[in-house]
């Protein structure tokens, strides 16, 4: 199971930025796909998730609005589209694999939110 996410970066207050997450080693169209943060100092958040066929997704109160999850299983990605991005967004994003017991997190990949 291997989990790469790309897209990160630094953006200034107001910007966007897309985060992607390609899987490989698992059938990706049978499980949950979810992207995470973690802040220094902070515990490790839930931002986003989506259902296995897409038909689903649920986000934290403070990205709703803002961030969007989506996935293509054709190419074994999920994306999270990030819009109107805040200082508070800074942080390292992970993705995560879910199936029943099953969880694989991948390396994650930096956002910086900063003038």
């Amino acid at each position: 199971v291997q989990l790469v996410e790309s897209g990160g970066g630094l953006v200034q207050p107001g910007g966007s930025l897309r985060l992607s997450c390609a899987a490989s080693g698992f059938t990706f169209s049978s499980y949950g796909m979810s992207w995470y943060r973690q802040a220094p100092g902070k515990e490790r958040e839930l931002v986003a998730a989506i259902a296995s066929d897409g038909s689903s997704t649920n986000y934290a109160d403070s990205v709703k609005g803002r961030f969007t999850i989506s996935r293509d299983n054709a190419k074994n990605t999920v994306y999270l589209q990030m819009n109107s991005l805040k200082t508070e967004d800074t942080a390292v994003y992970y993705c995560k694999a879910s199936r029943g017991l099953f969880d694989s997190w991948g390396q994650g990949t930096q956002v910086t939110v900063s003038s």
